[in-house]
């Protein structure tokens, strides 16, 4: 069975039926295990002189362990390979989390807040409608990213070692990759890596959301993505802002602190509504729609 075939039932099976709250209250979700490893790591590793390249020997750690873990895998046999694939793959769970901002933007405002500050780190307490709806658009956007199509990207150029070596070096720039006195040093390598595992991934992901709505503007797209702090996070949400016609990013707040960034599509609508946060996730099936059939026609050739 071809690598994209498997790439495909693991994408119709993930969408299919998501995280089962039945199996993953049961058993420890590979997340879980992955953010284990990074801890393990951070413990044993960040500690005394040297931190840089103790980050580095952490990084070549977590790729020697997703490299080796894959290849186990993989010789299990297809429907291993798709049912690992499903479970890293995160498109309905993360329709599942926005609709949910959307579902208590709807009920009160406060509903709203509890919900967003559970997929973005930002301070929610104070949040108007608006700020909710930006946050979880944005979230969308980004995770649409990092949870699907890098994933399934580096699923198809290298099998499962590749898919799981991505989403460790992934958790691990979540998790130690920040510019503080902890880790600016420790977590660079991770940090860096996880970089360059997404930038192609990040412009694709880009260009799945503005086909779909037949406006692309890639000059606009690549320049706002330019002001962005991260070099991968800008397109995706650049995308996302022209296809809903809203402006994304902006002033807020982290640790009770305003941090001033830039807008995305400064000229958008800035006045968001759980409509918007709506139009986002059929955004989020028209990119995964466009990314299967890609996928499944590459199938079809590699049948021919």
């Amino acid at each position: 069975m071809s690598t994209a075939l498997l790439a495909l039932a693991a994408l119709v099976l993930d969408a299919a039926f998501g995280e089962p709250r039945w199996l993953w209250s049961r058993l420890p979700h590979p997340a879980v295990l992955m953010g284990r490893l990074v801890g393990l790591l951070d413990h044993r590793l960040n500690d005394g002189p040297g931190k840089r390249a103790r980050g580095v020997l952490a990084a070549l750690i977590l790729v020697g362990v997703g490299l080796a873990v894959g290849v186990a895998l993989a010789r299990l046999g297809p429907v291993v390979e798709i049912g690992v694939a499903a479970i890293l793959l995160a498109q309905r769970s993360l329709v599942e989390h926005v609709a949910a901002v959307n579902d208590g933007l709807r009920r009160s405002l406060d509903a709203g807040r509890q919900a967003v500050a559970m997929i973005v780190s930002r301070d929610t307490a104070a949040m108007n409608e608006t700020q909710v709806a930006r946050a979880a658009i944005e979230s969308a956007s980004e995770n649409l990213s990092d949870g699907v199509i890098a994933p399934l990207f580096w699923f198809l150029v290298a099998g499962l070692p590749g898919m799981i070596t991505y989403k460790l070096i992934n958790t691990a720039d979540s998790m130690i990759g920040y510019r503080t006195p902890r880790y600016e040093d420790f977590g660079w390598a991770a940090a860096r890596l996880d970089d360059l595992l997404n930038l192609i991934p990040a412009r694709l992901t880009a260009l799945l959301i503005a086909l779909p709505t037949g406006r692309i503007d890639l000059h606009g797209i690549k320049a706002d993505a330019a002001l962005h702090r991260s070099p991968n996070a800008g397109w995706p949400e650049a995308a996302m802002s022209r296809a809903l016609g809203v402006a994304l990013a902006g002033p807020r707040s982290y640790d009770g602190a305003m941090r001033d960034f830039p807008w995305v599509n400064p000229a958008g609508r800035r006045d968001l509504a759980a409509v918007d946060i709506d139009t986002s996730i059929g955004m989020l099936w028209k990119a995964w729609g466009l990314a299967a059939g890609l996928v499944a026609l590459v199938a079809i050739a590699s049948l021919v």
